[in-house]
């Protein structure tokens, strides 16, 4: 149960750091209610999940290694900039009073997992320090691994869940205008993460080491 807390702590604090994933949160709640933070880490558990297999495999720093990084932080650097480009050319049409369909569910799901493996960074961190813990978890068998990654996504839950949950309360203060300036502010944020992620990828092209 010290993994259980432990891993809920780290993940928490973590999740509390402004990223691209925060951004999304952020600018889709008011629209998309407040589910879009718990199930863009329902899409981004399911990722883990994966990275956290791989990693019991032995495949750590393959994962870490430089080519990966760049190819990770190249692609991850297009896949944001194409969503702030499409941010950016809805705003026109953006009204807070448009219904969602049921499809919304599927799509948050895939935003999640997307914007995770667009993250370099996030890469890293499990390959580094959560490789740590998730070592650490495996010395309790099974169990470990179970409590260690249930702390790990609950900490991520309860932060988005919030998160989503105070912005869809307070879309009462946000009129269209607000909206959209809020859409802009958030597209603007996930662009320039696009952009640190494309200056990231190509510096160990410039450099010569790879």
């Amino acid at each position: 149960m010290g993994l259980f807390f432990t891993s809920f702590l780290v993940a928490f604090s973590g999740a509390m750091m402004p990223g691209p994933l925060l951004s999304a949160t952020i600018g889709e709640s008011p629209h998309r209610g407040p589910w879009t933070g718990p199930l863009f880490i329902a899409g981004h558990g399911l990722l883990e999940l994966i990275l956290i297999a791989l990693l019991l495999l032995g495949l750590g720093p393959l994962l870490t290694s430089t080519p990966a990084f760049v190819a990770i932080s190249l692609v991850g650097s297009a896949v944001m900039l194409f969503m702030a480009y499409g941010m950016f050319r809805s705003l026109p049409k953006l009204d807070l009073s448009r219904e969602t369909g049921a499809a919304a569910g599927s799509s948050l799901l895939g935003t999640g997992a997307l914007l995770s493996l667009s993250n370099p960074y996030w890469i890293i961190w499990w390959g580094t320090i959560g490789l740590g813990f998730l070592m650490r978890a495996r010395e309790l068998g099974p169990a470990g691994v179970l409590l260690f990654f249930s702390g790990h996504l609950l900490g991520d839950l309860v932060w988005y869940g919030a998160v989503s949950w105070s912005v869809w309360r307070g879309r009462s203060l946000l009129n269209r205008t607000r909206y959209r300036a809020l859409i802009a502010l958030c597209g603007a944020v996930i662009g320039c993460f696009g952009l640190y992620f494309l200056i990231s990828g190509l510096a160990p092209l410039t450099e010569g080491r790879i």
